[in-house]
């Protein structure tokens, strides 16, 4: 069997690493930059560290800004004008998952024209030509989209949200700074904090893991149940663990898919504009339980990981609930709720139907059905 791994060109990771955003722009002779970045971090200056240093260096740039938490298909339909407006040349990327998201949909466009509708864009879409160069700068703690060639796009007409996945669209360099992340506030980074560990465990996991995936995973899955906590008080050593731990389990799970507690929060999210970290918290450890069956020993090298003492002398199923727990207590210390307050009894054939529709659900390690989802959502209630 042949397996493959995709990552950036180029990565920088510590404080300080944004000034090299510049040497990038230079090295590479790009004229003028097409930022992307949210309201929010425009309002609150987090955007501004990273148009000081293209203003230090003599750097053009334009921003674009009409972005949401769970971008739409109108977000990348304004941008792919905009950016043409602009007479840009490269993009960059300044946010959590969904200024990424954006700026890789608007660069697949721009270079693939042909998927202006961006619903053709779901799935694995059969695009010729790479985006257009793309730096990202993260400033959450999880979602990895620096690292990833996935992105996800919200189609409100419909309520769904659909999964893209495409090579073409990963970031030719990502900037991976711990001080972009210290201005966010404590329930982004927990939320952000546990998409990332949902990411780890998922893919850890997931149908396709092998020994390399394996590898970015649990050391993944360590960090994180080491420096979430810290993170979350704004603890300086906590916020570099989640800076780095976040992008290798982007390493991991971006070449090896992910599994149902990704696309039953998915489903939250187009419903329900659930923020997609919390809604992948609550899933986490209800389909760990779901799963367990079918994960072999794993589970016992996540509750090594995580901490959980006493491992090597348990049963299997001992540690596999141990594994849960400890996900599940750690969810609970960065005040993740348990219960989804929105839910309701009529929406749920709705939402099962589209979580077993989505593009991450064929990669779970046990396999599911519609019924199946419904039970696990009505655990929210």
């Amino acid at each position: 069997m042949v397996n493959r791994i995709m990552l950036n060109e180029t990565s920088y990771h510590g404080a300080g690493a944004i000034q090299e955003i510049a040497t990038e722009a230079k090295a590479r002779a790009f004229k003028k930059a097409f930022v992307c970045s949210d309201p929010d971090l425009i309002q609150f200056g987090v955007t501004g560290k990273v148009t000081k240093v293209l203003e230090d260096a003599s750097l053009v740039y334009e921003i674009y800004s009409d972005i949401k938490a769970n971008p739409t298909i109108e977000n990348v339909k304004n941008g792919v004008e905009a950016f043409k407006k602009a007479e840009a040349d490269y993009i960059i990327a300044i946010g959590g998952g969904s200024s990424m998201d954006t700026a890789k949909a608007i660069g697949i466009i721009i270079a693939n024209p042909e998927f202006g509708d961006v619903r053709s864009l779901e799935g694995v879409a059969e695009t010729k030509n790479p985006s257009v160069p793309i730096i990202a700068v993260p400033t959450t703690a999880g979602t990895a989209a620096e690292v990833t060639i996935n992105y996800v796009i919200t189609d409100v007409e419909k309520k769904r949200k659909f999964v893209c996945v495409d090579p073409h669209d990963m970031p030719v360099v990502a900037v991976v700074d711990p001080d972009m992340m210290s201005s966010m506030p404590k329930g982004l980074t927990a939320s952000t904090g546990m998409d990332a560990l949902t990411h780890a465990i998922e893919g850890y996991t997931t149908k396709a893991a092998w020994e390399m995936t394996d590898m970015f995973h649990i050391k993944a899955i360590e960090m994180i149940g080491k420096s979430l906590r810290g993170a979350v008080n704004n603890e300086k050593e906590g916020r570099e663990g989640m800076a780095l731990a976040q992008y290798i389990a982007g390493m991991g799970f971006s070449n090896v898919g992910l599994g149902i507690a990704h696309s039953m929060a998915h489903t939250l999210g187009a419903v329900y504009d659930t923020p997609h970290g919390v809604a992948c918290a609550m899933m986490l450890p209800i389909v760990m339980e779901y799963n367990a069956e079918c994960t072999g020993e794993k589970y016992k090298e996540i509750a090594k990981v995580m901490g959980v003492p006493g491992v090597d002398g348990m049963t299997v199923e001992e540690y596999r609930k141990a594994a849960v727990d400890a996900v599940r207590q750690l969810s609970i210390d960065v005040g993740i709720p348990v219960k989804l307050e929105a839910l309701k009894e009529e929406d749920l054939d709705f939402l099962a139907e589209s979580a077993f529709a989505d593009a991450c659900c064929p990669g779970n390690p046990k396999d599911t059905c519609v019924a199946d989802l419904k039970e696990l959502f009505r655990k929210l209630m």
